[in-house]
């Protein structure tokens, strides 16, 4: 016969006291936990903790918003580091300055793009071209100057199948106009980035992206020289520098202009470690919209159409 089990007032009253000792518990770790995440942490970086930043720098840029009213004056640059604040944090701060110009007060723009880029190890020659860009939808048009004087592309989110449209130059313009894959072979030869990443807007999010990843290491001076002449117009120049190749870095030298009248990015250099110790940085990518940039511009989808313009993709 199986023994009963009797419930006594003093057992009830043991039950309680260790239910509620065990909340009491729970909830103290809970609010250390939340601590220690609200916190900053600043780690010099290290080859051990080189996969850390990689998930944050996973993080979405997310779409333009939506343009509405323009607001009347824009949100001065300000580059000041604050008490105990990461010397990246002032950078930080004037790119999402420079995001929201480019969400709510420029609609499109055009210039003469230069980039130069290393690609599987050779550095290329300037390519120069005609570029106009509209935010909504993402729109892209090239004209090349150099190389391929007469090649012309164009690239609009949600159309063609998110297909890019080219019609060469020379004799292969002859062979009309084609469609390729934006991330495939024929269009990436030559090229660092896709036409996807192409425009000032995703210059600024990727580097916000990159360098909000690199915040959690200590390893980073930052310099800025405001007054700085780029084609003509007046920026500051912000140079951030890693003094020590490390896995979390993926430059270890960079140099990004903002435009002192327009707030966005306007060129930006990046150079990787010298291959020889004493030697000089190597460029990586440079990228150029401050010639002829014309802002709001009244562009259309008529200025980004391959078959309906006669204006452009002219055999």
């Amino acid at each position: 016969m199986k023994p009963s089990l009797s419930i006594t007032p003093t057992r009830i009253l043991s039950i309680c006291a260790i239910v509620v000792a065990q909340m009491i518990f729970v909830a103290s770790a809970a609010r250390s936990e939340e601590r220690k995440l609200t916190e900053p942490v600043y780690r010099v970086a290290t080859e051990t903790t080189a996969a850390q930043p990689a998930a944050a720098a996973q993080s979405a840029a997310g779409a333009p918003a939506a343009i509405g009213t323009k607001t009347a004056a824009k949100t001065p640059l300000d580059f000041t580091q604050r008490p105990k604040e990461h010397p990246l944090a002032p950078v930080i701060r004037n790119l999402k300055i420079s995001q929201e110009e480019l969400d709510h007060n420029i609609r499109d723009y055009s210039c003469t793009f230069a980039k130069r880029e290393r690609v599987d190890g050779e550095l290329g020659d300037y390519q120069i071209m005609l570029l106009k860009v509209m935010h909504q939808p993402f729109s892209v048009y090239m004209a090349f100057q150099k190389p391929y004087p007469g090649r012309e592309v164009v690239y609009v989110d949600g159309q063609n199948s998110g297909k890019l449209t080219v019609l060469e130059s020379g004799f292969a313009r002859l062979v009309g106009k084609i469609s390729l894959d934006p991330t495939g072979t024929k269009a990436m030869s030559g090229q660092r980035h896709p036409i996807t990443d192409v425009g000032i807007r995703n210059l600024t999010a990727k580097l916000t992206k990159m360098w909000e990843a690199e915040m959690q290491f200590a390893e980073c001076d930052v310099t800025t020289k405001p007054g700085t002449k780029v084609e003509g117009r007046t920026a500051t120049m912000v140079q951030v520098v890693h003094p020590v190749p490390r896995q979390n870095f993926k430059f270890h030298a960079a140099r990004l202009f903002f435009d002192e009248e327009l707030k966005i990015p306007v060129h930006f250099d990046a150079y990787s470690w010298p291959a020889q110790e004493g030697g000089e940085p190597q460029l990586e990518e440079s990228y150029t919209y401050a010639k002829n940039l014309k802002v709001d511009t009244n562009l259309t989808a008529r200025d980004f159409d391959a078959y309906n313009n006669p204006e452009i993709f002219k055999k």
